[in-house]
């Protein structure tokens, strides 16, 4: 029989360009570029209202350029190298947590992992709060030691499906790709085959298991309707790694977006908790009783007749957050017919208003992603232009 839980220790004490220009130079879709980023880059730079100009670019090229001049590749590993023979690891709880059920604790620091999946690891013993055996609803005080041992990933029960993806670095460690439009990340309710993962089994094979049989590799998510850059986890160590990283908000992420409606100010940050809607529990609001700290800074690129473009950057990864927080300030993004209806109907030119019923997905993009590399530890960064479809419709709304 393991010791009570009574008798653990207490706590320990772009160019400059005027606004309204902002037009993209021509650019395939397909291109994409891989640039170094130095660590605690990622604010914001100083520049007038409008500017910001986005470089024409090759998708798919990815080249992977070191942080520093002079540095080198990573380092080349044989096939199995930096693997974790076993997945464990041990958090110290802080000031802050105190008080907080184990369960919920580590479902919001491993959200690849459902609540259920890590709830079952702590009644098999799996999970340790200073040695002990304990339940999921077990409360958490500051100092105690949480020890997390992995079990290894069961065998994929995904059907491989030779879904086309647009790779932009592959490595032993991570994989970096750029996701269309309409394809929906993992496996869940109502969508079962078709899904990026089951792209990923098909096109790599071995990914890392922390996520579960039906979320390999994952690390983050976008929507179905979002395009943009994602990095997947190849092996446990990279898993660990990437987790970390957004969690501590390391993870610099930069994204695209056409909003409807001219903004009041051309730069600003949204800080308003987010959490499941009240009434509506398939959408999330900014009004649930229970939201979650969220942070999102915004810029005005462009401003075009009724619309606006925006560079948005998350600090943190709720979800829904950015389409959330934009609608919120009543600038909900195009496209988004959950959180902004049909407002296409109220358009009365017709070319603009059959553009606009006709556009298929959200004008959201996810444009710039940086991180530490889980093997080197240097900063990587990648980028991935604008969609062709959106530009598009961008033109359209121009004239």
């Amino acid at each position: 029989m393991p010791p009570k839980k009574g008798s653990r220790p207490g706590p320990a004490d772009p160019e400059s360009e005027k606004r309204g220009q902002g037009q993209f130079p021509s650019e395939k879709r397909g291109q994409g570029q891989f640039l170094p980023e130095k660590r605690g880059q990622g604010q914001f730079p100083s520049k007038k209202r409008g500017q910001g100009q986005f470089p024409s670019e090759k998708r798919g090229q990815g080249q992977f350029l070191p942080e520093k001049r002079g540095q080198g590749q990573f380092p080349s590993e044989e096939p199995g190298q930096g693997e974790f023979s076993a997945s464990e690891e041990t958090i110290e709880v802080s000031q802050e947590a105190t008080g907080a059920r184990l369960d919920r604790f580590l479902a919001e620091r491993y959200p690849a992992r459902s609540r259920s999946a890590l709830q079952k690891m702590i009644r098999k013993g799996l999970v340790r709060l200073d040695g002990q055996t304990v339940k999921p609803g077990e409360p958490l005080r500051a100092g105690e030691r949480i020890d997390l041992s992995f079990p290894p990933a069961p065998p994929s029960v995904l059907v491989p499906e030779p879904i086309p993806l647009t790779i932009l670095h592959e490595d032993e460690d991570i994989l970096v790709l750029d996701k269309p439009a309409g394809l929906v990340v993992h496996p869940g309710a109502g969508a079962e085959t078709g899904t990026l993962v089951h792209a990923l089994v098909a096109r790599v094979g071995g990914l890392s298991g922390i996520g579960g049989p039906r979320r390999p590799g994952i690390v983050h998510r976008l929507d179905r309707g979002t395009s943009g850059l994602m990095v997947v986890a190849r092996t446990d160590r990279a898993h660990l790694s990437l987790t970390a990283q957004f969690r501590e908000r390391e993870v610099s992420k930069v994204y695209l977006a056409l909003v409807w409606g001219r903004m009041r100010e051309s730069e600003g940050v949204v800080d308003t908790a987010i959490g499941r809607d009240p009434v509506h529990r398939r959408k999330m609001s900014v009004r649930a009783p229970r939201g979650r700290a969220a942070i999102s800074r915004y810029r005005v690129v462009e401003e075009l007749p009724g619309f606006s473009f925006l560079e948005v950057r998350p600090e943190t990864g709720r979800t829904h957050q950015i389409r959330v927080h934009l609608q919120s300030l009543g600038h909900a993004v195009v496209g988004d017919a959950r959180y902004g209806g049909a407002a296409w109907r109220g358009v009365q030119d017709p070319l603009k208003r059959n553009a606009l019923k006709s556009f298929d997905r959200l004008a959201l993009h996810a444009w710039k992603l940086s991180f530490r590399h889980p093997a080197s530890e240097e900063r990587v960064a990648f980028k991935s232009p604008l969609p062709a479809e959106i530009r598009a419709l961008m033109e359209t709304l121009r004239g």
